[in-house]
């Protein structure tokens, strides 16, 4: 007897398709285990795993039934969406800028079927100062120091002299001056490294802070200086303003004999804020009228910028008898002058 040829083609046709949806059903159904992790590498070697990583880098979370992932988080720190990708074994992942422990941040991953933790040790980045204010103070004065990465701090030196810290945050701290500190670099410690200031707090030789200081006189020339205008201040409650009245014109303070004896010092300072139209104009800091190892800095308009010009620059003067801000741009403008001294 011969099958009919339409019932034999629809029967095969039926089994084709339950062995496909059989086949696709299958290879669907979702891992509901729960997520596994026990390891972590970079990127480029992912065979070996890390010990630690740093705040900001990418990493690969190495585990199992991880494919529904749906929150990465590094102590409490959420990474957003579109920072991190997950497949069944793996989590590649962007760790935050900042994270609340400088050592100590585990990984904790949120799958549709639990959620794994995984002690880690993801290491904040060495400290940064990137400013300090007042910029000199006495004994007990209280100083704002910022950065980053100050988590943990454990110590803040005055060069050797310790400071009382009064509060800290991640990207500040505020500590005491230490007694008997009048020039110093600023050190921060944590955990994981050490920053310096890249000028010293305070001077060990001060020629105007409220006032010229005795046997100072102001010797400028093309210019018009005032020794005690209140109006734009870096410290206290005095400033100096001085408009040049031609291009090219010198601001100066000059020092009655004896000069000053420079051993044991290092380096000229002084803060000065630009007036209108000194955007990125130029300046040189001349030392005992000495042209050819004159300084050249660059003015900010609206902002005070702090200059600490270490004397190497003006081939080791034994002796300081004058300083001199000489505008050198052609431009007839006004600067403002304080905390002038040498550390």
């Amino acid at each position: 007897m011969i099958k009919n040829n339409t019932t034999y083609t629809h029967a095969i046709l039926m089994i084709l398709l339950s062995v496909f949806f059989f086949s696709c059903k299958k290879e669907n159904v979702e891992n509901t285990a729960p997520p596994l992790i026990n390891g972590v590498t970079d990127l480029i070697d992912r065979g070996t795993p890390l010990q630690s990583v740093k705040y900001g880098e990418w990493i690969v979370i190495k585990g199992a039934n991880l494919a529904t992932t749906f929150k990465v988080e590094f102590n409490t720190v959420l990474v957003a969406d579109s920072m991190y990708y997950a497949d069944d074994s793996t989590v590649t992942v962007k760790i935050p800028a900042n994270l609340p422990d400088p050592i100590n941040n585990p990984i904790t991953v949120t799958t549709k079927y639990g959620i794994a933790t995984y002690g880690f040790k993801i290491m904040q980045p060495a400290p940064i100062i990137t400013d300090f204010n007042p910029e000199a103070g006495i004994t007990g004065d209280q100083v704002t120091i910022s950065g980053n990465h100050f988590n943990g701090v454990t110590e803040v030196k005055f060069d050797n002299a310790v400071a009382t810290i009064v509060s800290k945050s991640n990207q500040q701290l505020k500590v005491n001056v230490p007694a008997g500190v009048t020039s110093a670099f600023i050190t921060v410690t944590t955990p994981v490294g050490m920053a310096t200031s890249a000028i010293r707090f305070g001077f060990k030789y001060v020629i105007y802070d409220e006032k010229l200081q005795t046997g100072w006189s102001n010797t400028s020339y093309s210019a018009t200086a005032v020794l005690n205008q209140t109006t734009t201040v870096k410290r206290g409650t005095t400033a100096i303003s001085n408009a040049y009245t031609v291009g090219f014109g010198g601001f100066r303070l000059s020092k009655a004999a004896p000069a000053v004896s420079l051993t044991g010092y290092s380096a000229i300072k002084f803060s000065v804020f630009g007036g209108p139209g000194t955007e990125a104009k130029k300046a040189r800091v001349i030392i005992n009228g000495v042209s050819t190892t004159a300084f050249q800095i660059l003015l900010k308009e609206g902002a005070w910028s702090t200059f600490e010009i270490p004397l190497s620059n003006f081939n080791n003067p034994a002796t300081l008898s004058s300083i001199e801000i000489k505008e050198y741009s052609g431009a007839i403008v006004t600067v403002y002058l304080d905390d002038i001294g040498i550390s």
